[in-house]
C-alpha cells in the first residue's frame, strides 16, 4: 500500500480538525496538511438541541464534508486505525500508512448508546429519543408536542459528556412549551443526573435550581439510568450513594429523553498516544501530547479537564496551530489554554443562562456584566445561540477566523 508524506497528518474532520487545519492555514499557506475522516457529513452538533425543540431543522444543522474542508488541505477519506508515533505514521483503515512531521489528533467521542440495557432497540420509538442523535432529535419534538398527560423522564449520565448542559436544555424546552400550552401542570417531569450537582460550577446553580423550581421538575441526583423497557415504557435507575449503588427503582414514563453514557472511540482503546481510558494524552495548557513531542490533541477526545464544547474547541483550535508551528520551527511553545468552555443553558425559549467557564470552575466571561450577566437567564444570551453562534462556527471558526480567540 502506498505512503504518503505530509507536514501536518489530522486525524478527525469535526469542529477541531477542520477549525486547527484552518488556523495552521492561515498562518503557513504552504503547509502541506491531511485530513483523515471516513464521513461525508459535518454537523453542527450544538444546534441538535434546538432541533429538538421545533426552533431548527435537522438540515440547518448538516453539511457535506467537502463543503467545510480547507480548499488547501488534502481530504483522505478514510479512518485511522492505528498510531505509530515513533514513526510518525499513520495506519488507515483501507491499509494504506500516512507519514507527517506533526500529528493533531481530533477524533471526537463514542456515545455509548449501547451501555444503557436495552435502550439501542427502543430509540426512536415507544416515547424513547435523544437530542444526540441528529435523526432523532425531531423525534424529541414530535414526542414534546403530542403529551397532554402523563410523564416525562430526562436524564444525564457520568460524566464526561459532550456538552454537560445539553440534558437540561432538553428538559427546560420542553417543560416551556408545556407551560406555555397550559399542559405542564398535567405532566410529572422529573430529571435523574447521576452526578450529585445540578451543575459543575456553583455561580450558575441559583438561577438553574429557579428554573427548576419554576417548571416544578422533581430533580433526582445520584439517579442513574441502567435499563430501558421501552414496550412496556419502564426506565430502571441505580441510586447512588457515596459513588456505591445502595438501591434501584424503576420509573414508568410517557417520555424518555437520554443522554447517553460516552467513552473514548474503540479505535483509540490502547494506543501508545492515549491514557488508559482511550482519551488522547495532553497537556491541559500547551495541548502537547506528553511522550511525544510532535502530537497534539483537542476537542472531545482530548483528556484536559475541561467541558467538552464547540466553545470550547473555539479556543483550543488557535492554542495548537501556534504551538505546533512553533515545535516545528523549534521554538518554544507559548501559546496556552486556559479550559474556556461554554454550554448556553436554554432556561425556556427565549432566555439563556451563558455558563462560560474555565479550568477549576474559574468564570471567564465574554461580555462585561452590565452588558451581560451570564449567571442570570437573559434574552440577549438567547440571540447569540440561536442567532449569532451557528455564524461565528461555520463563518468564523471553521475557516480560521479567530475572533477573540486568538491565544
Amino acid at each position: 500500500m502506498p505512503k504518503i508524506n505530509y507536514d501536518v497528518c489530522i486525524v478527525g474532520a469535526g469542529a477541531a480538525g477542520i477549525a486547527v487545519a484552518s488556523s495552521l492555514l492561515k498562518r503557513q499557506p504552504q503547509l502541506q496538511i491531511a485530513i483523515i475522516e471516513p464521513s461525508k457529513t459535518h454537523a453542527y452538533q450544538p444546534g441538535w438541541t434546538l432541533v429538538g425543540a421545533g426552533i431548527f431543522s435537522q438540515q440547518q444543522t448538516i453539511r457535506s464534508t467537502q463543503s467545510v474542508m480547507p480548499k488547501a488541505a488534502t481530504w483522505i477519506k478514510d479512518a485511522a486505525v492505528q498510531f505509530e508515533p515513533k514513526h510518525n505514521r499513520v495506519t488507515l483503515e483501507s491499509g494504506a500508512t500516512i507519514e507527517y512531521r506533526a500529528l493533531v489528533v481530533a477524533p471526537g467521542l463514542k456515545l455509548n448508546f449501547d451501555g444503557i440495557e436495552g435502550l439501542s432497540e427502543t430509540l426512536g420509538q415507544h416515547g424513547v429519543t435523544s437530542n444526540y442523535r441528529v435523526d432523532l432529535a425531531p423525534y424529541t419534538w414530535q414526542l414534546v408536542q403530542e403529551l397532554q398527560q402523563g410523564t416525562a423522564l430526562f436524564t444525564q449520565p457520568p460524566m464526561p459528556i459532550k456538552c454537560a448542559g445539553a440534558p437540561q436544555k432538553a428538559l427546560y424546552l420542553s417543560s416551556d412549551w408545556w407551560q406555555q400550552r397550559g399542559s405542564l401542570s398535567n405532566i410529572k417531569v422529573a430529571f435523574h443526573n447521576a452526578g450529585g450537582v445540578l451543575f459543575g460550577v456553583p455561580a450558575y446553580v441559583p438561577a438553574l435550581m429557579d428554573t427548576v423550581n419554576g417548571y416544578g421538575i422533581d430533580l433526582q441526583l445520584n439517579s442513574q439510568l441502567v435499563k430501558v423497557d421501552g414496550p412496556n415504557k419502564i426506565a430502571t435507575f441505580n441510586l447512588i450513594k457515596d459513588g456505591v449503588v445502595v438501591d434501584q427503582e424503576n420509573k414508568a414514563f410517557d417520555m424518555l429523553h437520554v443522554c447517553p453514557p460516552q467513552t473514548a472511540h474503540d479505535f483509540m482503546q490502547g494506543q501508545p498516544i492515549c491514557d488508559a481510558a482511550g482519551w488522547v494524552k495532553v497537556n491541559q495548557e500547551s495541548l502537547q501530547n506528553p511522550d511525544f513531542s510532535n502530537v497534539f490533541g483537542l476537542g472531545d477526545g482530548a483528556n484536559t479537564p475541561n467541558a467538552k464544547t464547540a466553545a470550547a474547541v473555539r479556543k483550543q483550535a488557535p492554542v495548537v496551530a501556534q504551538n505546533l508551528l512553533s515545535m516545528l520551527a523549534q521554538q518554544p511553545l507559548t501559546a496556552s489554554y486556559d479550559g474556556y468552555g461554554s454550554c448556553p443553558l436554554t432556561v425556556s425559549r427565549s432566555r439563556i443562562v451563558l455558563a462560560e467557564f474555565g479550568y477549576g470552575g474559574k468564570l471567564l466571561p465574554t461580555f462585561p456584566k452590565w452588558l451581560l450577566d451570564g449567571t442570570q437567564p437573559t434574552r440577549s444570551a438567547w440571540w447569540l445561540k440561536a442567532k449569532a453562534m451557528p455564524t461565528i462556527y461555520w463563518q468564523l471558526m471553521l475557516k480560521g477566523r479567530e475572533w477573540l480567540t486568538k491565544p
